[in-house]
């Protein structure tokens, strides 16, 4: 990002026509633009009906002015807020004008940025930003203003608040450590790690499924030749995405549908037939069929039902690793007879029997991948999380159980101390306190101009 010294602006509205375009201005240079643009000052906080005049005093527009004089603003600076009419024509002269008086164009996020730099906003509240705009679903949406609102930060803190006291605790016993008492073998110490261990436990499984909710969930359908993959595949998407033939291995290709499921985003991703082939298109289909698995987040395991008894189906599963969870489907269970409904198999894994081709028992995979999801209509605290953030709390929770080994098998309250505090570094980059520089610029850029 470039000099926050800077006065910058850009048009805030999205590209195209429009009833009302607007254009931001953030900076040191804020006023002097206001006074050459609109001919006077106006009051803070109050919406004034103004010409906006070119250096000539010709008008290129008129419309509502609005001063937040800093720090009570989105970017902690003096703001502009100019709203006009939405034709692209006027919008690119109005600019032109805000540039000529001292602005420059805005990069993208720069705005929230510099709420962010400004301590208006933490990392994961100026994310939430993003994601708000973003936001594929109506549930995404409101988790994503929960995060924004400062929820996902405040779990953070919570933990962090949790870390110190155990420091604390932990580096007062190394102090007195020539004492007769053992502070770290005490009873009082076991109660606060087992609250910390369930605190984490908590909080991953939250926002794990705010990751779900922001990034939807992978779901691989795999299996052998017309098995019945691509039927179920424009079963759940309700249209005819996938060419369906009963020539085994129409699908040569990768096929991907995003579905909602209550609001839930899912990826299918429907691939070619497993099998040995001397077909080169096919083997190619293979091929990227198994890389697709490698990429899920659940694999539905489709599997012609005449065949259930006497197939080896779980032969197919030897390339999946076993972190990839599996779902199998016994498909075309209107050409069997057998009745629809979900069952576990003998090692574990949930069995579901459906008819793809006339959707019996189609909800109940619906209803399982809502599980899988960790769907809860009665959840109203859920806010949204990205990739970066599951990673950052995982090995956070891996310094704690790391330095909880160091103790119980060492008695090292030295590394212990030092496992909490790496904890709490890694916990600081969700909310920005202890963030590359690499990373904000990686973050910021993704968001668009004018926000």
């Amino acid at each position: 990002m470039s000099n926050n010294n800077d006065t910058i602006a850009a048009v805030a509205t999205a590209s195209g026509r429009g009833g009302i375009g607007i254009i931001r201005v953030s900076g040191p240079k804020t006023q002097k633009i206001i006074e050459k643009l609109l001919g006077s000052q106006i009051p803070a906080r109050q919406a004034c009906f103004r010409l906006f005049k070119e250096h000539d005093d010709t008008t290129i527009d008129s419309g509502l002015a609005l001063y937040f004089k800093s720090p009570a603003s989105y970017t902690g600076e003096d703001t502009l807020e100019l709203q006009g009419h939405g034709g692209p024509v006027v919008l690119d002269m109005l600019l032109k004008r805000v540039l000529a008086l001292g602005a420059r164009l805005a990069e993208p996020g720069e705005f929230t940025q510099r709420a962010f730099l400004n301590n208006k906003l933490d990392l994961a509240q100026a994310e939430a930003v993003a994601d708000i705009i973003d936001a594929g679903t109506s549930a995404a949406a409101v988790s994503a203003q929960r995060s924004l609102a400062g929820a996902f930060s405040q779990h953070i803190d919570d933990l962090q608040r949790q870390l110190t006291h155990l420091r604390l605790y932990v580096e007062s016993a190394i102090d007195f450590s020539d004492e007769d008492i053992d502070f770290l073998a005490g009873d009082e110490l076991k109660k606060i790690i087992a609250d910390l261990q369930k605190a984490f436990k908590k909080l991953s499984e939250t926002a794990k499924q705010g990751s779900l909710l922001r990034d939807g969930m992978t779901v691989v359908l795999a299996g052998k030749p017309n098995a019945g993959k691509s039927s179920l595949l424009n079963a759940l998407a309700q249209r005819d995405t996938a060419i369906v033939t009963e020539v085994a291995g129409t699908t040569r290709d990768i096929l991907t549908e995003k579905i909602q499921i209550d609001g839930m985003p899912v990826h299918i991703i429907d691939t070619a037939g497993l099998r040995e082939t001397s077909d080169i298109i096919e083997q190619e289909g293979v091929k990227r069929a198994k890389q697709a698995i490698l990429t899920a987040d659940q694999v539905l395991l489709v599997v012609d039902d005449q065949e259930s008894q006497t197939e080896d189906y779980l032969s197919l599963l030897q390339d999946v690793p076993t972190t990839i969870p599996v779902t199998v489907i016994f498909n075309k269970a209107d050409m069997t007879g057998a009745e629809v409904g979900e069952a576990s198999s003998n090692d574990g894994r949930t069995v579901i029997r459906l008819s793809a081709k006339y959707g019996d028992g189609l909800n109940i995979l619906t209803k399982h991948l809502k599980t899988l999801m960790g769907f809860n209509p009665e959840e109203k605290n859920i806010f949204l999380a990205r990739r970066r953030h599951l990673d950052a709390l995982a090995r956070s929770n891996k310094f704690l159980n790391e330095g909880i080994e160091q103790l119980l098998s060492y008695q090292a309250g030295e590394l212990f101390a030092e496992d909490l505090r790496l904890a709490q570094s890694a916990l600081s980059e969700i909310t920005g306190k202890m963030t590359p520089d690499d990373l904000l610029g990686e973050i910021f850029s993704s968001f668009c101009i004018g926000k």
